[in-house]
């Protein structure tokens, strides 16, 4: 369960409408196989966010990588899945810096070297993510519980950043989350996945 659960929060997709019709089951299908195409595409590392919104067929695309050719190559992928008739693609570029890249680093070993996170460090998509613009953090991603969300934090804030954000879940929230997608909201607001 925690790896489907790493899947969705690496790539965040909101579902609108507050009851589950056939049309919006097949969005959560489009949902799964969005987030399934931007989870194996090769150039994502842990240093990218990318996040989204499906829509009768229409995705938006937001979120930050490092490399401007990774935005394109992303928006191909997620345009031939089946059910997507447009993509909005407003993914951002990270800003060049050997600062920001000395932090990213960093942190990255910190926390992929803890003991606490060999268990991730060892998949083959990290479900940790650690963003960094102009010498700011931002945690995103899955963790099994509160602990290690804290600990990832901990970690993260020993490099001399300006700010570290945690926007890390834990698997229990990804999994009420995930179970608001399948069965709508009663609240008539969005079902959302990942960070709110």
């Amino acid at each position: 369960m925690f790896g489907e659960l790493a899947v969705c929060a690496v790539t965040v997709l909101v579902l609108p409408g507050a009851v589950m019709a056939q049309g919006e089951r097949k969005n959560l299908q489009v949902f799964n196989d969005i987030a399934q195409e931007v989870v194996t595409y090769p150039r994502f590392t842990v240093f990218d966010d990318v996040t989204g919104s499906v829509d009768q067929g229409v995705v938006t695309l937001k979120g930050k990588v490092t490399m401007p050719y990774k935005v394109k190559e992303i928006e191909r992928r997620v345009s031939r899945v089946v059910g997507v008739k447009q993509v909005r693609n407003e993914i951002e570029v990270l800003p060049v810096s050997f600062f920001d890249d000395e932090l990213r680093y960093g942190i990255a070993r910190s926390i992929y070297g803890n003991p606490a996170f060999w268990p991730y460090a060892a998949m083959a998509n990290p479900p940790i993510h650690i963003l960094v613009e102009h010498g700011r953090v931002t945690l995103t991603g899955v963790v099994n519980n509160n602990v290690e969300r804290m600990l990832a934090r901990s970690l993260a804030s020993a490099f001399g950043a300006f700010s570290v954000r945690n926007e890390l879940r834990t698997d229990a929230e990804m999994r009420a989350m995930m179970e608001k997608l399948e069965k709508g909201t009663a609240d008539g607001g969005p079902p959302t996945a990942g960070r709110q």
